[in-house]
């Protein structure tokens, strides 16, 4: 584990000999300090961490990495130059460790400790899908391997490496997601991170607004490919024409997956079976076997066919990776709930892009019932705005049989549903979640089937529980 002359070390370019002290966890949120870790305290545009460092020592944090002097207060080491033994020798826990930036001192470190570490890193990044992807590819690997994966939204320049320094000797593998925002980002992750297999879900418009047009964040997540050593794997995706050319900016091994034939790991006769998972027939090489796994819409094929090329590049035989599939996975964003009336909801809010909203629209097509879409706006789209909600509210007007949207561009939506041949007393629109729940109160039945989605800042999440306790 992460000891104490490892920060030392990473820091200063210098091991100490009486330094042994074992970190237990590396934390930047004081609540959830346990006995024995470090608190990383950075400064955010609204929160200082260095207002926190006496609730996370009370916590039992045996350390506090601080770029303010706070020797005042607390025991406090100057990691700014090489300490000598004495101070050392001299100082008690709790105590702060003073560098010059807390986060640079973050991402130094965890360089440092992932360098020291015998583990293979599957680096995962794309427009939609990385979440569950990182889900079942760790499923799948800790068939045969201790794996460690990153949580929740740890996947940038912070939580990333937060998520390093969870690693112990014991782990040997580690699956990473990896966001993108602007160009240089994933390069800089990869750099601390080291990946030998990477894996590349789609391209799409979410973050337009902040990186450009598709081809420029399909330049920002290249930079995984681009990174991956020459013994490495690169899993692209060939239905992806920008995915796919991913395969010239490369020296790693490429194998692709998806619904071609010419894929290496690809997929047919794919079929929704509703709340039920999907079943599909999957071929690799000269084999063809016949899976059901338990993940929600057609679209998940791609999610399946991901941890099975990593699987396979990674040297695990068809029991493991199946059972991976089949018996490891949880949808991860969309919770399936039951309204007072009985309606069954499909409260699928946690985000939403063009792409994931048509996915969440196909699995609504295939459940039974009188269909009714909730659909909010999507942000940061950027020049993909308009095109995006049009894309949404087409698909809307072929699958629901009533759409509600929220928000000021989901009138695009509730537009484009009509000019599609929607009838218009079948859509409503409004400005908020609460007009939203009120209208659903009254028109809800037994028989319903409810798809709610949007992005996070819409807050369509309070939709669904306002809905399961109206009466």
């Amino acid at each position: 584990m992460l000891k104490l002359a490892d920060v030392i070390e990473a820091l200063c370019k210098q091991r100490p000999n009486n330094a042994e002290k074992v970190i237990t966890q590396a934390v930047i949120d004081s609540r959830v300090a346990i006995p024995g870790c470090i608190f990383f305290a950075l400064q955010g545009e609204r929160v200082d961490g260095h207002d926190y460092i006496g609730h996370a020592f009370e916590q039992g944090a045996s350390f506090a990495l601080v770029e303010k002097d706070m020797s005042a207060q607390f025991h406090q080491l100057d990691l700014r130059q090489v300490p000598d033994e004495q101070a050392l020798a001299e100082l008690e826990e709790p105590a702060c460790l003073l560098v010059d930036n807390t986060i640079t001192a973050l991402q130094t470190i965890a360089k440092f400790w992932r360098s020291r570490l015998d583990v293979v890193v599957v680096g995962i990044t794309g427009s939609v899908g990385k979440s569950t992807t990182k889900e079942l590819v760790a499923e799948v690997l800790s068939h045969r391997y201790p794996t460690l994966k990153n949580e929740g939204n740890y996947n940038n320049e912070i939580g990333l490496p937060i998520t390093i320094l969870s690693l112990t000797e014991g782990h040997r593998r580690a699956v990473l997601e990896m966001g993108f925002y602007v160009p240089g980002e994933i390069r800089f992750l990869c750099d601390i991170a080291r990946p030998k297999i990477g894996v590349v879900t789609n391209i799409g418009t979410v973050h337009a607004e902040r990186a450009g047009s598709q081809e420029m964040i399909a330049a920002g997540k290249a930079e995984l490919v681009e990174s991956l050593p020459k013994d490495g794997v690169a899993i692209l995706n060939f239905d992806d024409p920008l995915v796919r050319a991913m395969a010239e900016k490369t020296s790693a091994q490429v194998m692709f997956y998806g619904l071609n034939d010419q894929a290496d790991v690809w997929a047919d006769q794919v079929e929704g079976l509703g709340l039920e998972g999907i079943r599909f027939r999957l071929h690799y090489r000269n084999e063809t076997l016949y899976l059901r796994v338990p993940m929600l819409g057609r679209h998940s094929v791609h999610t399946a066919l991901r941890a099975a090329a990593v699987g396979l590049a990674d040297g695990l035989d068809w029991q493991e990776i199946i059972s991976g599939l089949r018996f490891g996975h949880m949808q991860l964003r969309l919770m399936a709930v039951r309204s007072s009336s009985g309606a069954l909801l499909l409260d699928d809010t946690y985000n939403a892009s063009p792409q994931s909203t048509l996915a969440a629209l196909n699995l609504l097509e295939e459940l039974d019932g009188r269909r009714i879409a909730v659909l909010g706006d999507m942000l940061e789209l950027g020049q993909y705005e308009r095109q995006g909600h049009e894309m949404v509210g087409i698909r809307a007007s072929e699958i629901a049989e009533m759409l509600i949207t929220v928000g000021p561009r989901s009138h695009i939506i509730a537009e484009s549903a009509r000019t599609a041949g929607m009838p218009p007393e079948r859509i409503v629109e409004v400005e908020d979640t609460q007009t939203a729940t009120e209208a659903l109160t009254k028109i809800l039945g037994p028989d319903d089937v409810v798809l709610i989605k949007g992005s996070r800042g819409m807050r369509m999440d309070a939709i669904a529980p306002a809905l399961e306790v109206a009466s």
